[in-house]
Order: C-alpha cells, then sequence, then structure tokens
C-alpha cells in the first residue's frame, strides 16, 4: 500500500543527497548543449532502472533479521554522511557529447552517462537502505525516482540559477545532517531490538 509519508520522507532524502551530486553538473552539462527533453528522458530512463536495482537489493535486505539489517542501514547512512562530507569540490563528470542531435542520440547519450556514473552510486546504495527499512518498495521507489528526476530537471534546466541562490557545501551539509539522523535512528533501533 503507498504511504505518502514514505514517499516524502525517501524524496527529501534522496533530494538532498543527489542535488551536490556530479551527475546534476552532468545533466546540465548536456541540457545546455541539447534539446532538454531528449536529455530528462534518457536520464530518467537511467534513473528508473538504478531505482529498480536499489529497491531489489533493499528488499532482500528487509527479509533478514531487522536487529542486524538496522545495525547495518545505520553504518551506511554513517558512512553516506561521511562521503557527503569529506567529498571534494572537484569531482566533475566527462560528458561526451554525441555528433548526431538525434532523440535516440540524446537521450542514450543521457541515459548511457547516468547508468554507468550511478551504479553503485550514494542515492542508489540509500534507496536500497531505504526500501530494507521501510520494507515498502511501492513508496520507496516512487519517492526515489521522484527525487532523481528532480534534480535531474533541475540540473537540466536551471542549476547555474539555484547554485546562486543556494551555496553547493549548505546543500551537501543538510544531506549529510539527514543520513546522520537517519544512521542515528536506525542503529538505536538495531540496540533497543
Amino acid at each position: 500500500m503507498l504511504s505518502i509519508s514514505t514517499v516524502a520522507i525517501v524524496f527529501g532524502v534522496v533530494f538532498l543527497a543527489e542535488l551536490p551530486d556530479k551527475t546534476a553538473l552532468a545533466g546540465l552539462m548536456l541540457g545546455t548543449r541539447y534539446r532538454p527533453s531528449y536529455v530528462f528522458a534518457g536520464v530518467a530512463a537511467a534513473f528508473v532502472v538504478h531505482v529498480s536495482l536499489a529497491i531489489a537489493a533493499g528488499s532482500l535486505l528487509a527479509q533478514l533479521p531487522q536487529r542486524p539489517v538496522q545495525a547495518i542501514v545505520g553504518a551506511l547512512f554513517l558512512a553516506g554522511a561521511l562521503v557527503l562530507l569529506l567529498k571534494k569540490d572537484d569531482d566533475e563528470e566527462e560528458v561526451k557529447a554525441p555528433a548526431d542531435q538525434s532523440f535516440l542520440k540524446v537521450a542514450g547519450a543521457g541515459f548511457m552517462l547516468i547508468l554507468v556514473a550511478e551504479f553503485g552510486d550514494l542515492t542508489q546504495i540509500m534507496t536500497a537502505n531505504l526500501a530494507a527499512r521501510y520494507d515498502d518498495w511501492l513508496s520507496v521507489g516512487i519517492g526515489a525516482v521522484l527525487a532523481l528526476w528532480a534534480v535531474a530537471a533541475i540540473g537540466i534546466l536551471g542549476g547555474r540559477t539555484l547554485m546562486r541562490y543556494v551555496p553547493l557545501k549548505l546543500i551537501t551539509k543538510v544531506a549529510a545532517g539527514v543520513m546522520l539522523v537517519l544512521a542515528g535512528f536506525s542503529i538505536y533501533e538495531a540496540i533497543r531490538g
């Protein structure tokens, strides 16, 4: 059954974690060179694949005994927060632009870029953790996909403008803070049993 509160929590966590990621910058670069709707179509499809894989992994974790899973989820959230806090600002992805600007070529370039760049990425691992935590694949999947699509749209259509008003370091610190809270909550639940 769909839980709007779970969708909202997952959306917020994944959105904040993905916003400072290199894929938003890659989407921005492709969006300035090619038709934004073509780029978004490819990027959006790649994110659906990634979320599906993460949900499958998280659903398997949800079948394990809850105390060890909560401890692992807490440790992974803690690791994710540390990755965000210790991340260097010079991480940039090189984007190879297709010479042909047809829908298939541009969408395919966006799809392949995100498929490769996001595999095993922090937000994919976080989505698997959230799927294990909530044991609600539909709500987690919808929240994660919508968050990733929102970040992609922002990156493609207006990333430079957003960065003028909201510093990337602030977004990163807020995302890390949210993940620290989730880590603490998960570890507390693992200890409490």
